[in-house]
This record gives C-alpha cells, structure tokens and sequence, in this order.
C-alpha cells in the first residue's frame, strides 16, 4: 500500500504542477482567459479517466498493476509530447469570431492537452477502486502529493522557464510506475521497475525538443515589436510571476511616451522594451544624465500634480522600466519610493541595463522595495506628497479585455481608500489609465475615488478631484484637502499649454471641456458629473459597460461587460465594432457552457451504464448530488481563500502557494484520520460515517461562517506583522477549515466501497468534472457577487452533501474501518 500510496503521490504532484504550466505557457502565447478556458476544458480529463474505468473496471481493476503502469508511463510522456503539439496547432482564439476554422482548431487543442489528464486521472482513478478498503490512504497521498506539487512547480519556475519544465515532471510519471513494478512479487518486475525508475531520471536528458517555446499571439505587443527591422530580444528573465523579454530596436527605437501632448516638441530619446509575458511593455529610457533628454516626460498627463506639488516625496506604484521615476526625479522630488513585485524587473533596469538607464535606481533618492503594490500600501507608516500609478497594463490588453478577469487590488475602494491616508495633508493620488471610447476604465476609476473619498469621511468629493484626458491617456487627481484656486489655475495652465482637456474640476464650465481631443460627445466629462451626483446608481445601472466602483470582495475593476450591449457591439462587427467586446466574460460564460455539456456526459453515460448492468436500487441521484456538491464546495473554498489571503500575505505567488498547499495538505490528513475518528464517535453504532460527514459539514459551515465575519478585523490588526508570523496564522486559519473539508469525500467513496463499489470510478469522475466546473463558477460567482458569497455558497453546498449523505448506500462502517 506505501509503494502504491507513493505512485499516486507523484501522479498528483505531476499533474498539479502541469497544470500550473499550461496556465504559464498558455498565459504566454495568448492571454490569460484563454488559458483558463483551454485549461479547464482539458482538466476534464480527470471526469473521463473516471468515466472510462466505470464502463471498463471488470477488466481494468484485475490488471491494476499493470493498467497503473501503462498509464503512468503515458502520462509522463504525454506531459512534454502534448505541449510540444499543442504549439503547432495554429489557434488564434481572438479571430474566433470570423474565422470558423479556429473552432476546429480550439477542439483540436482540446483533445491534445485532455491526455496527460486523463492518463494520470486513470491511475487515481483506479487506485481508489482497487484499494476500496484503504480509500482514505489513497486520498491521504493524492492530497499530500498534490500540496507538494504546488509548492514544488513554485520553486521550479524560479530555476526553469515553464517550456522546459515538462520533462522534468515527466520523471513522476516513470517513478510512479517504477514504483508500483518494484511492489510485485518476482525479480523481473523488480528489475522492471529499477530500469523505469531509470529512464524516467535520464529523460529530461534526451528528450530531443529540450522544451518547447510557446507560439505568442501575433496581437501580443512583442509579436509586433519583433516587426521591426533589426528588432531582437536582448535579455530574458523568468519567475513564477512571468517571463520578462527586453527588446532592442536599432532601426526604429522605442520612443514610448503614452498619450504625449501633440503640442510637445521634445524627442523622445531611445528606449528598450520589457515585456511581460509577451505584452504589458514597460520601457527602459536612455539617460545620459543630461535632464533636457526628458524634457518629453512634461508632456504627459501623469506628470500633471508635479505642477501642483513642489519637491514632493513621491512612492511610485508599479515602478516597472522606471518611467514615473525619472518624472519625479525631473521635478525635483525629495525621495522617491518605487515599488516593483518582479525583483526581475529592478535586476533588469539596475543591473542588466544600468549604465543604458544612467544608475535610474541607484540613486541616493531613490528607495526600491520589491513588494506587491496594494500590500506596500496597507503596510507603510511613512506618508507621501504623491502617489502615482501610471499604465500598469498595456493598451492592446486593455482594450480587449485581457485582464478583465484578472483580480486587481490596486483599483479598488478599499485601496484608494489606504492610498488617501497614506497622503500628507495637501498630497495628491494620481492614477493614469488608457482612454477608451466609450469611456470605461476612466469612469470606473472615478467612480471607485469617489466612494474612497466618501468612506473617508470627505463631505464634498468633487472639491478635491479633477480629470484631465489627451489623445490617448486620462489621469484623475485626488488631492487631500480642497483644490484652492492656485491648484485649478495651474490644471488649466497646464492643460492648455499642452493641449490636454479637462474633464472634471470643481466649477467646470461646460464650454472648458472637449476642446483639444475631441470626442463624438463629452462622455467623460457627463459622466464624472453624473457620478458626483445624486443620481450615480441610476446612471451606473443605465451605462453600456459595468463601471460599478471594484471591491476588495469583487477587484475585478477592468471587468465591463454587459450582456445587454452584446447584440449592438456584435451588430457593428463589420464596422470595426469588435475593438469594444472585453472578451473575458464572454470567454469564461463559454468555458461553463462548453465543461457543462462535456460534464454531463461524463456523468450520464455511466449513470446508465451501471443501471443497466450492476445497480439494482442504487441511488444514483444521491450519489451524483453528494458528490457534485463535494466537488464544487472545495474549489469554492479554495479559490476564495487564495483572494482573501493574497493581500494579508502581500505577494500572489506566496498566497496561492501557501493556500493550494495547505489546503491539500490538511485535507490529505483529515482524510488520514476519518477511520479513528469515525470509530471514536459512535463506537457502537453503524452510521460511524454518517454521523462523521454531518460533524465535519457543521465544522465547515460555522467556520466559514466565522471567517467571513471576523477575518478582515483579524488581518487588519496583523497587516504590519513579519512575513514568518502572517504565513504562520494564514496556515492555521486553514488547517482549522481544511481537515475537517478532507473527510465528506473519502468517507463517501468508503460507503460505496462497501455496498456499490462500481459506482466508486463515477463518483471520482463526478467530483472531477465538478471541480472544473467550480473554477469558472466561482469567477463568475465573485464578479457578481463577491468571494464573501462564494465560501457562503461553499458552505451551504457542505450542508446540502451533508444531507445527501442520509441516503448514500452503506452498510455498518464503523466494523470494517482499518487502521
């Protein structure tokens, strides 16, 4: 049982870790919601893998020595060898709409990628139907092999790039099956065994590809870089926050300068590019000490509250190649603090490139700190003059909606909420975004200021903001205390001289505005009136695009879509309508729809298989319920704990690192202990399970319960705590939640065992199918309603297989239970 119990390990911490890689590699060559569907569909496999042993178990279960090996061998070819197809496939999901061959090739990649899924669910699979007396084992080692794995694929990516990680992992698929060869009697399957285990460490040597690199989309930013004559990729870093690639371009340099004043007759001088994970590029300026070379950085709207603030202390969100801190060291700042979360990113600009950048951050004024943004705020004591956050995202991402479904915690109420106090009096917040037509992120934007100003008890929003727009950029100032009339003069002088409108001051006369940059109507400077007023729900709920202020429980803030502005954005398709659909949601609906389909005929076709052939009155609608709920109720609670955790813990990786692996880990043990405690609590009684599932479900609903109540007060009063004591409490908040979330399954899976052991392969590919379905309903769950709803949702599922758990077959569980 060890040796099986570690090849199930390693089939689970292979295919975690591959699956984080799809969702790196996938990220690379397209954008992120595509990869979160491509990868959700093909994580189906796990629901087939349950599905083909039902229908095959007489054959394959007898065999299981042999059919475990055969699959593990397959599924660790197939981890590099379905990577390397996926690429040739020529899928280009933004063309999907008028090109109807991408659907064939969107399946095609479906297909590819759902096989090293389905080999390794096979092996789980089978492994929990073969050991139907040990199930809680069986699950104990796939739980604790899938927390190693996340950790584990965490500390790969910062070694290797994702594209050379698969053989790598292949290794666990040959020692899973070196394994359970060395577990057989005779000494031809112990050498068996030892030669697999052999060629599964040298495979990474051999294999001939030695990683294949993702096709990036032809609309990425550095897809159309590279265009450039003589343009090369000069430096690469990877991370499990991204892969950065520098860009050099000697014929026709960068001169990036986002939404430069037409008025502007200072140059640009050369730039490199960095770009994050093909797009998101962020330039590295040439400076040679001499400040008239940035005389252009005056002629941006972000370097608007420079004119309103003199020698300021500035902290600068998002320092990426370094932009807005060589605007605030052109004006004279005090000190600048500049935050960056890829520590790549300061190597690049300080070391790499330092002397191209003139030493930009190794300045006696200037303060690195690699931290995540939102976490630097909520942690510093120190206050500032300025607070800028310029760009953070590029403008091709933006318009498509490419990070519409990425959370965002620096846009939030709650974090221009912390922006604001971390102002000295009289200091100004400016965020600079990209302007869109009809306004989207700008009013958005707005309108989150202005509940921040509200929740800071500022009776007057509007005295204290302004709006300005050029061509291509908007910045909205915030300044703590009123602007004076010195401070509108200024926005006026500085606005004309430069040709840039203003959208939004306190007093602005109709006439001031859409004068430069002319729209088809003043969207922007209607609409931050209409959201100052009185009547902000009504225009809020009236608007084309979801513009509602983002939430630390709902951060989707590039989230805009509507599904009542799909049919006029559709019906202007030929006329260049299709620049305004944010793909994200559309694509995540798609992904339910597609695994919702798939999902049911997994779970149907075998439902009337073992009627037919095995189930004379077997509940299968209970089993399907009990199961289903199971499935969903996990995820939920994972994937919301991950949000919740990822600011207390101020860094993403370490959040979902911590999260997936403590969750796994701990519900590995509480599956580990399920057999004492339901024998400790009715020792004499034949429901020992039953009454177990119920006890685990009350734990998990009144803890989760607790959790959304009295968590933010708790993490509030920590946030300035070390790292070592906030990992330390993040672990013991899930360890509390997640043992007791390890039993209902394996308990479940042991009452089949002992009455209907057929259904055992349906019931894994029930949860399996479930689980996928959970990830895109709970994004879809938290942009309407919050990750607070989603453990609600959680709980209440744990309660509804609670109750299902009545009417699951069984017999006297406690007496058979083994130790």
């Amino acid at each position: 049982m060890i040796a099986v119990g570690l090849a199930v390990s390693l089939i689970s911490m292979a295919l975690l870790g591959h699956e984080i890689l799809l969702m790196r590699l996938l990220s690379i060559a397209q954008w992120h919601h595509f990869a979160g569907m491509i990868i959700s569909l093909a994580l189906l496999g796990l629901g087939a893998a349950g599905t083909f042993n039902t229908l095959f178990q007489k054959w394959l279960i007898p065999r299981f020595h042999r059919v475990f090996c055969l699959n593990a061998i397959l599924f660790g070819l197939a981890l590099p060898t379905t990577v390397g197809a996926a690429r040739l496939v020529p899928l280009n999901p933004l063309e999907i709409l008028w090109d109807p061959r991408q659907w064939l090739y969107l399946f095609q990649t479906y297909l590819i990628l759902i096989l090293p899924f389905f080999f390794g669910g096979n092996c789980l699979s089978l492994a929990l139907a073969r050991f139907k007396e040990n199930i809680h084992r069986v699950y104990f080692f796939d739980l604790l092999g899938a927390g190693l794995g996340a950790l584990g694929i965490v500390l790969l990516l910062f070694v290797l790039p994702p594209w050379e990680c698969p053989p790598i992992l292949s290794m666990a698929g040959f020692a899973a099956a070196g394994l359970v060869l060395l577990n057989e009697r005779g000494r031809r399957f112990r050498m068996a065994g030892i030669f697999t285990i052999l060629c599964g460490a040298v495979f990474p040597l051999i294999w001939p590809q030695g990683g294949a690199f993702p096709n990036v989309s032809p609309y990425k930013g550095l897809s159309a870089a590279l265009l450039s004559p003589g343009a090369r990729i000069v430096a690469e870093r990877t991370s499990p926050l991204g892969w950065l690639a520098v860009v050099e371009s000697p014929v026709i340099p960068f001169r990036h300068a986002p939404g430069m004043s037409l008025h502007c007759t200072a140059e640009p001088p050369a730039q490199l590019g960095i770009f994050v994970d093909g797009d998101s590029m962020s330039p590295i300026t040439r400076f040679d000490g001499n400040p008239t070379s940035l005389a252009f950085l005056d002629c941006l709207t972000s370097a608007l509250p420079f004119h309103l603030l003199k020698n300021p202390r500035v902290l600068v969100l998002g320092a990426g190649g370094g932009m807005d801190v060589l605007t605030a060291r052109l004006n004279g700042a005090r000190t600048v603090d500049a935050v960056e979360l890829d520590a790549n990113v300061i190597s690049l600009v300080g070391d790499t490139f330092g002397e191209y950048s003139g030493r930009l951050y190794g300045d006696e004024k200037v303060r690195l700190h690699a931290a995540d943004a939102r976490s630097f705020l909520s942690r510093t004591d120190t206050t500032f003059d300025l607070i800028q956050v310029s760009l953070l995202d590029s403008f091709t991402a933006s318009a498509t909606g490419g990070h519409a479904l990425s959370e965002s915690y620096l846009y939030t109420v709650e974090a221009l909420t912390d922006a604001y106090r971390r102002l000295a009096p009289g200091g100004c917040l400016a965020v600079t975004r990209w302007l869109k037509v009809p306004p989207r992120d700008s009013l958005k934007l707005f309108a989150t200021a202005v509940q921040a100003l509200e929740r800071s008890s500022v009776a007057s929003p509007q005295g204290q903001m302004a709006l300005i727009r050029s061509w291509s950029t908007t910045t909205l100032l915030v300044k703590k205390g009123e602007l004076s009339g010195k401070d509108l003069e200024r926005i006026r002088g500085f606005c004309a001289e430069r040709a840039f409108d203003i959208d939004f001051r306190p007093g602005l006369e109709p006439g001031e505005t859409n004068r430069f940059n002319v729209l088809d109507e003043p969207y922007l400077s209607e609409g931050a009136q209409a959201l100052i007023g009185e009547r902000r729900k009504e225009f809020m709920e009236r608007y084309k695009f979801a513009i509602e202020p983002a939430t630390d429980d709902r951060p989707y803030f590039l989230h805009f879509f509507k599904w009542r502005t799909l049919p006029e954005i559709l019906s202007a398709r030929g006329r260049g309508g299709l620049p305004l659909m944010e793909w994200g949601y559309p694509v995540l609906v798609m992904t339910l729809i597609q695994a919702v389909a798939l999902s049911l005929a997994l779970i149907l076709v075998p439902l009337f298989f073992l009627e037919r052939e095995r189930s004379a009155g077997m509940n299968g609608g209970r089993i399907a319920v009990y199961f289903s709920a199971l499935g969903f109720a996990f995820l939920f609670m994972e994937m919301a704990f991950i949000q919740k955790l990822i600011l207390f813990l101020g860094h993403p990786i370490y959040a979902a690192s911590v999260v997936i692996a403590g969750f796994l880990v701990f519900a590995g043990l509480g599956s580990r202990c399920v057999a004492v405690l339901s024998r400790a609590m009715t020792p004499n009684g034949p429901n020992g399970n039953v009454v177990t599932i119920l006890v685990a479900a009350a734990v998990v609903v009144i803890l989760s319960v607790l959790y959304v109540i009295f968590i933010p007060g708790l993490f509030g009063r920590l946030a300035s705590a070390g790292d070592p004591v906030r990992i330390v409490v993040s672990l013991v908040l899930i360890a509390l939640l997640a043992f007791p979330m390890g039993m209902p399954f394996p308990l479940g899976l042991k009452m089949l065992g002992e009455s209907q052991p057929a259904c055992i392969p349906w019931a894994w590919a029930i949860n399996g199918c479930t689980s996928v379905l959970a990830t895109v309903l709970a994004s879809l769950l938290a942009i309407h309603l919050g990750f607070n709803a989603v453990v609600i949702f959680a709980a209440a599922l744990y309660g509804v297989a609670a109750m299902s758990a009545r009417g699951l077959p069984h017999r006297n569980p406690a007496a058979n239970v083994r130790e």
